[in-house]
């Protein structure tokens, strides 16, 4: 009697016929990253003289900062050497200039009071019901959200710096531009995450909002946004430098005026790719923990 062997590439098993599948799916799925992405642009877009005017508000305060520490050294101009704390003046403008930038990359306006909103009204449940993953729809939305500030940000930002470019240490070379870039980047998935983060807490607080004032508050002193880190004394000093606040806003500042060797630049982008790791889990956690406990409040 002859045997037949028979062609496993028809089973649905076999990896052959799989593989087809798991493209489609993965096809498929970046379809609707573009789609979240494409249509948070638009959304952005469609009152995009009120946000740029916004956006151009926010330089402001630039001008108060150079009269500020122009008042505290005592300087007349950007050539003046007095330190404070290994500090320039012209130190000083940069490094709020540049921590204005790593800010631009790191804020999340609206972010976790948005999340606690959707849980609070119901609303988040079209997440539980649809095969659209909360987190991941609102990384893109934030995503979108940043390259339209970006590209109206960019002319003023460049005006900005141009005009001040006497406070700069000069340019840094290809390796801290490197460093720099990816420091920018990490500082958007920090302040996605961690925002994210206690947004979900709102499944177990149904009112975040004293969690968010007393992140605005340590987030203000602990990213470097009201002096540099390197100006905290003692252990409270070192404690800080090792939290991922530092991330923020003090490291890509840092990174620009050059004050890391290459071998501190790499393990400083290590630690922060660490911590993004670390609170990518914790958010996954809290998602899943928080999804088992919701309650469908709302309409």
């Amino acid at each position: 009697m002859s045997s037949v062997t028979p062609d496993l590439s028809t089973y649905p098993e076999s990896p052959q016929a799989l593989k087809p599948s798991r493209l489609a799916d993965s096809a498929a799925a970046w379809r609707v990253r573009w789609f979240i992405l494409r249509t948070s642009i638009e959304e952005r877009l469609a009152y995009r003289g009120d946000f740029a005017f916004a956006t151009l508000i926010r330089f402001l305060p630039i001008i108060t900062q150079i009269f500020l520490w122009g008042a505290i050294f005592g300087a007349n101009s950007a050539a003046d050497t007095k330190k404070i704390n290994s500090y320039t003046y012209a130190d000083m403008v940069a490094y709020f200039l540049l921590v204005m930038l790593g800010r631009a990359f790191s804020s999340m306006p609206g972010l976790t009071t948005g999340i606690a909103r959707d849980v609070r009204d119901g609303s988040i449940k079209k997440f539980l019901t649809q095969p659209v993953d909360l987190v991941e729809f609102l990384f893109w939305h934030r995503t979108a959200h940043k390259l339209v500030y970006y590209a109206v940000a960019a002319g003023p930002f460049a005006l900005v710096f141009w005009l001040c470019r006497a406070y700069f240490p000069g340019w840094p070379d290809a390796a801290t531009w490197c460093a720099l870039i990816v420091s920018l980047v990490m500082a958007f998935l920090l302040g996605f995450l961690i925002e994210t983060l206690l947004g979900l807490c709102s499944f177990w607080f149904l009112e975040v909002s004293s969690l968010v004032f007393v992140y605005m508050l340590l987030n203000y002193i602990l990213s470097g946004h009201m002096i540099p880190l390197d100006w905290l004394p003692g252990t409270f000093g070192q404690v800080v430098q090792w939290l991922p606040f530092k991330y923020l806003a003090y490291f890509p500042a840092a990174v620009a005026l050059q004050r890391y060797s290459h071998q501190e630049m790499l393990n400083e982008l290590l630690i922060a790719a660490g911590w993004c790791v670390v609170l990518w889990v914790m958010v996954r956690l809290a998602f899943h923990f928080g999804v088992r406990r919701y309650s469908a409040f709302g309409a």
